[in-house]
């Protein structure tokens, strides 16, 4: 069991946020042992291939050693986030840890498996080897996260407003009894059933909440309490993640309303940014801007704002054209 103590600021203090270095970091899980992640088995298939390129081995090994199955991240690894930070700028984050804060952090992760080669070498001249783990992560998200992270940004996001109306309508209790099955909001704590043992006072720095698609099983808290507080807790909907997107061939909603825009109306089942439906749906920004204009002007998707990004997904309507063609729910 873990327990985590809030004040009043803490309360105040909780928020939403997708972890681009998150996912990069994570998904070394699922890369390490697919059998404990069989929905993610076609993009471990592709990372696989990437990773077996020597070019790219080489570089990613400090990761792929420190992100092994079954291990604890250290806490600068996978830093709280904040409301649309974008991969960058987590990476400068990490290249500027202290090496104190390396040497506690790694050292804190011990109790679970011993460091390897890197792992130790990393905590005797952290600052001599911190800028090869941080390589290591950029060039594992480039050849591995990139080239999916339209699909897997716009299930954060929906996760995220999915989250941020919790918030609203419940509070931050409400949202925290409702993040996860194992979580238990006790008026002024948090009680999850997990194994970790960890025993908080967020002492008014508030928590940082984020997505993730590559945890199914239980919410994962930073380890010391000395670090910011941030929890990853398992994305909504992850089964839906790698299912084929666009219309079926011979769709009928597209002969009615356009290929274009019933491609959208299939990709608009969570809420999406035009940047990611045009990378999708392999059209211009321009061309999905004008279609989701005719869409949102004919009450077939509805649009909200989060943060710096405005997110469309389809309405009731648009769910009853999908069933009526055949097209699903």
């Amino acid at each position: 069991m873990s327990e985590l103590r809030f004040s009043l600021a803490d309360v105040a203090g909780v928020r939403l946020a997708v972890s681009p270095v998150n996912e990069t970091v994570m998904s070394m899980w699922a890369v390490g042992s697919p059998v404990h992640h069989p929905v993610h088995l076609p993009w471990i298939d592709r990372a696989r291939v990437a990773l077996r390129r020597p070019e790219v081995a080489d570089r990613v090994r400090p990761l792929v050693e420190l992100a092994r199955p079954r291990s604890w991240l250290p806490d600068f690894l996978t830093p709280a986030p904040r409301p649309n930070v974008e991969m960058v700028e987590q990476l400068d984050q990490i290249a500027t840890t202290s090496p104190d804060v390396v040497v506690r952090d790694l050292l804190a992760t011990t109790p679970r498996r011993p460091l390897g080669a890197f792992g130790r070498s990393l905590l005797t001249d952290p600052r001599r080897l911190l800028p090869q783990l941080v390589d290591a992560v950029r060039v594992w998200h480039e050849e591995a996260i990139a080239p999916d992270w339209p699909r897997m940004r716009a299930l954060l996001d929906a996760d995220v407003a999915y989250r941020a109306a919790q918030l609203a309508g419940g509070g931050a209790g409400g949202l925290l009894e409702q993040l996860h099955p194992t979580l238990r909001w006790l008026g002024d704590r948090v009680v999850t059933d997990d194994p970790f043992g960890r025993d908080f006072d967020l002492r008014g720095r508030g928590l940082a909440l984020n997505p993730t698609v590559f945890s199914n099983r239980r919410v994962l808290w930073n380890l010391l309490e000395d670090s910011l507080p941030v929890g990853a807790y398992p994305v909504r909907a992850v089964g839906t993640l790698w299912e084929a997107t666009g219309p079926p061939p011979g769709d009928p909603l597209a002969r009615v309303i356009g290929p274009g825009r019933a491609a959208l109306l299939h990709l608009l089942d969570t809420a999406t940014t035009t940047t990611d439906l045009a990378r999708l749906a392999g059209m211009s920004a321009g061309n999905v801007s004008q279609h989701l204009a005719a869409l949102h002007a004919a009450g077939l998707v509805s649009r909200s704002r989060q943060g710096r990004h405005v997110l469309y997904r389809n309405t009731d309507a648009a769910r009853v054209l999908l069933r009526a063609s055949g097209g699903g729910g």
